[in-house]
């Protein structure tokens, strides 16, 4: 196969970096001194939901850490130093959980679709739907289903994230700092708060179980 030029990228760059200068000559050399965001993003890595462009913010804005589904799991080094240097160097004030309607990591949980390493991945989000079994079996058809286990799934990686460590030590601390459970509509563009946020160490499972049992219930 003939080596194929990324040149059109680096064009472009070019183009978008001249564009931000133009607007605002020390863009960039403010940016490099420092970063001070007040946002840790945790979303999915699917390439239609660009966390800056979607929330209408800057580079140096918002710092982003993305996964496959947007899990949050206690065994992930990565995803958990991501959240240590958010919370505990950078100081950031909220932390956005986000996830997004027709996301194809939950299809396939939901499906229990047999893809391969990431089955054990998706296996998190297939203990969180078989312990609301009966709830998701009362919904009226598959689209219903994967829609509310993209939201289901949103609420229970922001219970997760309140319970690190890392977290639970910020807020002992008295560290200002509040978790959000949002998710996005890749058919409209629009950002939907799902009424999770959480913003101290009191007690979150009951909550997050009402709201999912609520959610579940209105279909």
């Amino acid at each position: 196969m003939p080596h194929r030029s990324l040149e059109h990228l680096l064009q472009q760059n070019r183009e978008w970096a001249e564009r931000i200068k133009s607007e605002d000559p020390d863009f960039f050399r403010q940016l490099a001194q420092q970063q001070k965001p007040e946002y840790l993003w945790i979303g999915c890595a699917d390439s239609r939901v660009p966390a800056n462009e979607i929330m209408g913010l800057m580079p140096g804005e918002v710092f982003v850490h993305r996964n496959v589904a947007n899990l949050v799991v206690h065994t992930d080094l990565n995803c958990l130093s991501v959240i240590q240097f958010a919370v505990e160097v950078l100081k950031v004030k909220h932390i956005i959980v986000t996830g997004h309607y027709g996301c194809g990591g939950v299809a396939a949980a939901l499906k229990n679709q047999r893809l391969g390493l990431i089955d054990n991945w998706l296996r998190h989000i297939q203990d969180i739907m078989k312990l609301y079994g009966k709830y998701f079996d009362a919904l009226p058809d598959e689209a219903t289903r994967i829609s509310r286990l993209c939201e289901v799934n949103v609420m229970a990686q922001v219970q997760s994230l309140s319970e690190t460590t890392i977290v639970q030590q910020a807020w002992d601390e008295g560290q200002k700092l509040t978790i959000h459970g949002w998710i996005y509509g890749l058919e409209d563009g629009i950002l939907k708060d799902l009424k999770v946020s959480h913003s101290d160490s009191s007690e979150i499972r009951g909550k997050i179980h009402n709201t999912i049992k609520a959610t579940l219930a209105g279909g």
